[in-house]
């Protein structure tokens, strides 16, 4: 086996934090299994002797539910006893106790550095093929469709979901529906890179500028009605948003703006944040939030349109958000931060224009379906008309332009086409009701089918290059190769959904501050000792 890159610091620190965790993982199964298999208190009676180990195993089935829901295993009378020891340091002495209460955390962190080492072979060895891309109209059309019709045949479903403002199934703009937003926009997104499909260019700018949306969109609608700005809340956030690319870079030798959207997504989520955090408990007054909202577009224009601001605030976050290209190696190192986050600059600001005016609209909406039925259609196809009609102008003059000329209209009309889509969607009760949940679960993914495409349906081979190639499991049968690799493809990143949100709830608790910094501190400890260590093993063997 060929390695493509040089072994780093950070990398050797990964295998030397996964191989401990993955030898106590085993070891706190063979416990578990010894455990299980020991020989029941002997009864008169063995029906009684069966019900007693039914009931245990439901206990154990009821801990592992109860750490993939919601909270940890409880601590066994042992572990309690010994509550005076570290973690850390009963993790080092195996103590056996400490390992069967956790041993469902062991076993998330050690199927996660398993995936994460299933990246690096897949994109940084020569265990696997390549291939290159190549497009054909028909074939990318014939594919998309075809799921569309198989979504539509098998997922179709119709929701009856109540208003959390009337009460009233109105559904506007509600979660099945943006989910499925994502889905199908998602498919899109990830087959323009498989196949090269450059000429829909356009239209994944526009897909990306609604992902912004949805952050400001979701973000604004979250913080707006349940108020809280609690330090949990953020930490879960930020864990959701960055936990798998922070070990993608750190395991593929990677800059972390490679997979530009978790920087773009966390900038605008801290924006979001920040606007609403601050003097939050006047956010019910209409004055201030438009003081706010204002506040966010001067915000921007200062930063995006005043030529050297921009560098002038990021040049001390280079180390977080410099990249550069292989491929193109003298442009500046802030270029792309700057080019990324300059074409969705205003974007999530209207996500949060629309959020707040959601109630509004969904109060409009229900007088206008309890009109009178003439009436009630007239009125919903001038609306549907309309969006049309600045659909179709939209489409003619701005979506028709060159990339280029594009890209210097899109921060500042990317809100129609989204606009236009949001008027069709909702503009009748039966259309917004349904919904294909194929793609909707699709949508709950989008993080991690984004991450992962660079290593495991695509290829690179080298650190910070952008995946040029295809990854080939089967030689010189690409619709096979596409088939088996999209298939073991989806299934890693929804493992990954689930193994991120497992390791979410071990570390991030939701209540008590006072432990998630001592998490926070000791993860920095860990990984700067193993950090050392790792840079001691790869300069002894120079210095010999």
């Amino acid at each position: 086996m060929t390695i493509s890159s040089p072994i780093t610091p950070s990398q050797v620190s990964f295998f030397l934090g996964l191989v401990p965790v993955l030898i106590a993982w085993l070891y706190a199964e063979y416990l578990e299994y010894k455990k299980s298999s020991l020989p029941t208190k002997v009864h008169s009676d063995v029906n009684l002797v069966e019900v007693g180990m039914g009931e245990g195993t439901v206990r154990e089935d009821d801990r592992a539910v109860l750490l993939e829901g919601g909270g940890l295993q409880p601590a066994s009378p042992k572990a309690r006893s010994s509550s005076a020891f570290s973690p850390i340091f009963r993790f080092l002495t195996m103590d056996e106790s400490f390992l069967i209460d956790n041993r469902l955390t062991l076993r998330a962190i050690s199927e996660f550095g398993v995936l994460l080492a299933y990246f690096y072979i897949c994109d940084r060895t020569d265990v696997f093929g390549s291939s290159t891309k190549s497009f054909n109209r028909d074939l990318f059309w014939f594919l998309y469709l075809l799921l569309i019709i198989v979504s539509a045949i098998t997922s179709f479903k119709i929701h009856h979901d109540k208003s959390p403002f009337s009460g009233k199934s109105i559904l506007y703009l509600n979660r099945h529906q943006t989910e499925e937003w994502r889905g199908w926009m998602q498919v899109l997104f990830l087959m323009y890179h498989y196949f090269a499909a450059t000429e829909i260019y356009n239209a994944i700018r526009i897909f990306i500028a609604a992902y912004v949306w949805m952050t400001g969109f979701g973000n604004f609608s979250y913080y707006y009605i349940r108020k809280d700005f609690s330090l949990a809340r953020f930490a879960q956030m930020m864990w959701r948003l960055n936990f798998l690319v922070l070990f993608c870079c750190i395991v593929l030798n990677n800059s972390y703006m490679l997979y530009y959207i978790c920087p773009m997504h966390t900038l605008f989520t801290l924006m979001v944040y920040g606007s609403l955090g601050i003097l939050n408990k006047y956010n019910e007054i209409g004055s201030v939030m438009a003081v706010k909202l204002s506040a966010c577009f001067l915000v921007v224009i200062l930063i995006w349109e005043v030529p050297g601001v921009f560098e002038l605030i990021w040049r001390p976050f280079t180390f977080l958000v410099a990249y550069t290209d292989p491929a193109k190696p003298t442009l500046p190192v802030l270029h792309e931060w700057h080019f990324r986050s300059g074409l969705d600059r205003y974007i999530w600001i209207v996500g949060m224009i629309y959020a707040y005016y959601h109630p509004t609209v969904e109060k409009w909406m229900e007088k206008l379906e309890e009109t009178e039925v003439k009436l009630r259609i007239l009125i919903k196809s001038a609306i549907g008309l309309l969006a049309l009609m600045v659909g179709f102008l939209w489409f003619e003059y701005i979506y028709k332009l060159d990339k280029i000329t594009y890209n210097k209209y899109h921060p500042y009309t990317s809100w129609i086409p989204i606009t236009v889509y949001i008027c069709l969607r909702n503009i009748c009760q039966n259309v917004r009701s349904y919904t294909l949940t194929l793609f909707a679960w699709l949508g709950k993914i989008t993080l991690e089918t984004y991450i992962s495409q660079f290593h495991i349906w695509l290829r690179s081979s080298v650190p910070d290059a952008q995946p040029k190639l295809l990854l080939s499991l089967i030689p010189d049968y690409p619709l096979l190769n596409f088939m088996l690799t999209t298939a073991i493809y989806i299934a890693v990143s929804c493992r990954l959904f689930e193994l991120t949100n497992t390791l979410k709830i071990a570390f991030v608790p939701s209540k008590d501050d006072k432990r998630l910094l001592h998490n926070l501190v000791t993860a920095a400890i860990i990984f700067g000792v193993l950090y050392s260590l790792s840079y001691i093993f790869l300069r002894v063997p120079q210095m010999v």
